[in-house]
């Protein structure tokens, strides 16, 4: 059985849609009907990595879905989860230096707080060093917490421009040209 191109470009989209198990059970099944179950006819017909086509095949042939390690592993817990009591002075911390975006279009606060600032406050109110995370990372948490760090501008003058003439309607090298022309 042929496919049209346009029916390879949804199968692939489908197949893009779905992930783990699930996807390798769809493109197994995609295998056996339009690919005869080969695994290399599937990759060459749908762009389909061989080795997850095959797998997919052998899980439906054999009953038993393979769980990849990702999914047993848990991950490291974030700052805010190992230190609860840290985060929320970080919170009061950044919520008393924090203004709303001028244009009020986003929720976005921004804040005027730096991290080296954050943590010389915190160590101020009896944090212990373990506790508090590096510069980096305290602005990284910052931004997590939804706390934007801009840097702070300070007031430009404005230059001084020339007034223009408003009795001047021509440009300087005009009038040159004319004084030129009247002399010759």
């Amino acid at each position: 059985m042929t496919l049209s191109p346009s029916q390879v470009e949804d199968l692939r989209l489908a197949a893009s849609k779905m992930t783990g198990a699930k996807r390798r059970d769809f493109q197994a099944q995609m295998t056996i009907k339009y690919c005869e179950g080969s695994a290399r006819k599937a990759e060459r017909l749908f762009g389909w990595g061989r080795r997850n086509v095959q797998l997919g095949l052998e899980e439906r042939r054999s009953g038993i879905i393979c769980v990849g390690l990702q999914s047993t592993y848990s991950g490291a817990k974030k700052w805010e989860e190992l230190f609860p009591s840290a985060a929320q002075a970080l919170r009061e911390i950044a919520e008393a230096h924090a203004q709303q975006e001028p244009s009020f279009k986003t929720s976005i606060a921004f804040t005027r707080l730096t991290a080296s600032e954050a943590i010389a406050e915190l160590k101020n109110q009896g944090f212990k060093s373990e506790q508090i995370p590096a510069p980096s990372t305290m602005a990284v948490i910052l931004n997590r917490m939804g706390y934007r760090l801009r840097k702070v501008l300070k007031a430009k003058p404005q230059k001084k421009f020339p007034k223009p003439m408003p009795s001047l309607k021509i440009s300087a090298s005009k009038t040159k040209k004319m004084i030129r022309e009247l002399n010759v």
